[in-house]
């Protein structure tokens, strides 16, 4: 796993045994320390780590007041101490001076991997409410796998920080999104970021699964467990086990599926058909759609108990058209294959303003295909005006027609007026969440997408 911990103890041989416990658990970036001395002055200094679990009886700097230094200086670590003493008064102390918990030596391995679960849990949720109040724009610590994201947009780069939050956690995460926005993108690179991503990352696309397929390709089946089956197939579960399952489309699954799938999700086990043995599988799973899974919900279409299961993480892509910035960054992306873009002339000014205006209904997908058409009908000159689609100047002209009609006319259109609309509430509660969706009569998960849809902060 990811997580960068540190372990304090002046006892050498203990360090070695937790070290030991923690790599068995599945930590390696963990650091050792015999000196809270040392520790305490690089802290100081501006050293960081994600979780510090601290003895609390060492000499010079004692772990209470190791704690008060992390907490004081690096106030996103989260403390764990450690003792021999077994004393309510102790624990109580250590938690109003900030620690999340309060372990006794000797720790077992099952209540050291518990204890370190919630707390990262705990500093992850926390990291999160933090990255909405925070205006500057986040960095991310682990920024390879998430380098075939291109972006410069603000909203784009926030929501890359909260996948990473999210990537070092076990909790589902649902991405949602216009077809062609990137979202197995960003599954991979949320799969790329975990402790699972020497492990298999399967993409399945929902929509091609019928009743009659789902369960031999979900669940697998043995040898001769129907008609024609002369051996036995390993299905979807068992093949990806410790990787990431991303359910793509997962608003296609026929309601008839939703539950089988909602089942393994709540018990972590299937049955082969033609087997009634269970096997346990470890998976992470990321879904996405480009549906409106609660419109879905209110219908009938779609299993609020499923919904809620495959929403643990929420992230939101959007459409390229309201991330302008980006058109230009893809642009040269898709063409660096044909044209030496780091000098000028390998697109016209009038071409590149087409592109930068049109609203690509299809997003970032549909800008690849044009440029491909472009490049070959551009036969290694420069791509010009003529050789993009007739419908995007088509697209450009209609829009500034429509521009000069509400130029001229007072009607507002009618995503302003919702814009102001929701702006004005949100300040009236004083930016209350809950409040606004009450007042405005609207479901809290519709609001914070409009939030996010809006910009509003």
């Amino acid at each position: 796993m990811n997580h960068k911990i540190v372990v304090v103890d002046d006892d050498r041989d203990y360090l070695d045994v937790l070290g030991r416990k923690l790599a068995d658990i599945g930590f390696h970036r963990v650091r050792l320390e015999d000196s809270s001395v040392r520790l305490a002055q690089e802290v100081k200094a501006g050293l960081s780590f994600d979780l510090a679990l601290i003895d609390m009886t060492m000499p010079d700097v004692d772990g209470m007041a190791l704690l008060e230094t992390i907490k004081t200086h690096s106030p996103s670590t989260e403390c764990i101490m450690v003792t021999a003493i077994n004393e309510a008064r102790i624990a109580v102390e250590c938690l109003n001076k900030g620690a999340y918990d309060y372990l006794v030596k000797p720790v077992a391995t099952e209540d050291l991997a518990l204890a370190i679960k919630r707390t990262l849990e705990r500093k992850r949720l926390l990291d999160l409410l933090d990255l909405e109040k925070r205006d500057d724009l986040p960095t991310l610590e682990n920024e390879a796998p998430f380098l075939p994201i291109i972006t410069q947009s603000k909203k784009v780069l926030r929501i890359l920080k909260e996948a990473e939050l999210h990537a070092s956690s076990l909790v589902p995460v649902l991405i949602t999104g216009e077809s062609g926005t990137g979202k197995e993108l960003l599954a991979r690179a949320i799969h790329g970021a975990s402790h699972r991503a020497q492990h298999p990352f399967t993409p399945i696309n929902m929509a091609s699964l019928t009743s009659s397929l789902f369960e031999a390709e979900f669940f697998g089946h043995t040898k001769g467990a129907f008609t024609g089956a002369e051996s036995g197939r390993v299905g979807y579960l068992e093949y990806t086990n410790k990787g990431t399952l991303f359910l793509d489309e997962i608003g296609d699954l026929p309601l008839s599926l939703q539950g089988k799938l909602l089942r393994v999700l709540q018990d972590g086990d299937f049955s082969k058909l033609g087997s009634s043995t269970r096997q346990k599988v470890d998976l992470r799973f990321i879904a996405a759609t480009n549906e409106n899974l609660e419109q879905m919900i209110a219908k009938k279409r779609f299993r609020k108990d499923l919904y809620y299961r495959i929403r643990g993480g929420w992230l939101h892509l959007p459409p390229l058209r309201e991330r302008q910035e980006d058109i230009f960054l893809l642009t040269r992306k898709f063409l660096e294959k044909y044209y030496d873009v780091n000098r000028d002339g390998f697109i016209e000014k009038s071409a590149l303003t087409l592109l930068m205006h049109y609203s690509y209904p299809g997003n970032i997908r549909e800008l690849k295909s044009i440029l491909q058409s472009a490049v070959n009908l551009a036969r290694g000159e420069a791509i010009r005006e003529s050789h993009l689609p007739a419908h995007i100047s088509a697209s450009l002209k209609d829009c500034a027609e429509e521009n000069t009609l509400t130029a001229s006319s007072p009607i507002k259109p009618l995503s302003e007026v919702e814009k102001n609309h929701i702006s004005d509430a949100y300040r009236q509660t004083g930016k209350n969440k809950s409040k606004t969706a009450r007042l405005l009569g609207i479901g809290l998960n519709t609001l914070r997408r409009k939030l996010v849809r809006y910009e509003i902060q």
